[in-house]
């Protein structure tokens, strides 16, 4: 099996930082999401590793927001050299509610597919049993849209819509949220957040793969 983690962003990218990042107030809460992206992306690759699955870090840029079609492609190019193997795509991210200027209520983690029905959408809701056994631990809480039967999310967001394997878009709590962002910016918060992602993974690997 291998592994593709997608950390969201860059350093360059607009506006992916907490209201205290753009204001200037209380450094102690001073959160960049393409930061805390590729933190959470590098515990996961090492816990992933440490269990025997292949990893592909499809974005190690870091001042470089490089183009979602040319993240899927960089998977789907390594699928095709290891044709003999079992892919995934995990995109990881964090959320912001409104224009991220100002601090509000609304937290909470989530995955998202795109629409329909297929394997992504078991590979989310194994990644949403994962989430709702570590979350409630540490007093955080879990988005569900129940629409259409599942606890994902779906929109076809083009990075994974263009992954040609099972793909999750993960939305790790938000920055807009004080709590969320002092979790995020954590060890273990970090720890946590990692700890669904191969969990999750773990599981769909065994209920839906072996």
């Amino acid at each position: 099996m291998m592994v593709h983690i997608d950390n969201g962003h860059a350093s360059s990218t607009p506006g992916k930082c907490s209201p205290y990042s753009a204001n200037k107030v209380l450094p102690a809460l001073n959160f960049y999401e393409y930061k805390s992206n590729r933190e959470i992306a590098e515990v996961l690759r090492q816990k992933l590793e440490s269990k025997g699955f292949k990893v592909n870090m499809v974005c190690p840029e870091i001042d470089e927001d490089i183009k979602l079609t040319v993240r899927a492609k960089r998977a789907n190019d390594m699928k095709n050299e290891n044709y003999s193997m079992e892919h995934i795509f995990i995109s990881i991210h964090s959320n912001a509610c409104g224009k991220g200027a100002e601090w509000n209520s609304t937290r909470g983690w989530s995955a998202w597919t795109t629409k329909g029905q297929n394997n992504s959408d078991k590979l989310a809701d194994c990644l949403y049993d994962a989430a709702e056994e570590i979350l409630p631990k540490h007093q955080m809480t879990i988005r569900k849209d129940m629409s259409d039967g599942d606890r994902d999310y779906e929109e076809n967001f083009t990075v994974i819509y263009s992954a040609n394997m099972p793909a999750v878009l993960t939305e790790n709590l938000f920055f807009t949220n004080v709590t969320d962002t002092a979790f995020l910016l954590s060890a273990e918060g970090k720890e946590a957040i990692a700890k669904i992602h191969l969990q999750g993974i773990m599981k769909f690997v065994d209920k839906y793969l072996i």
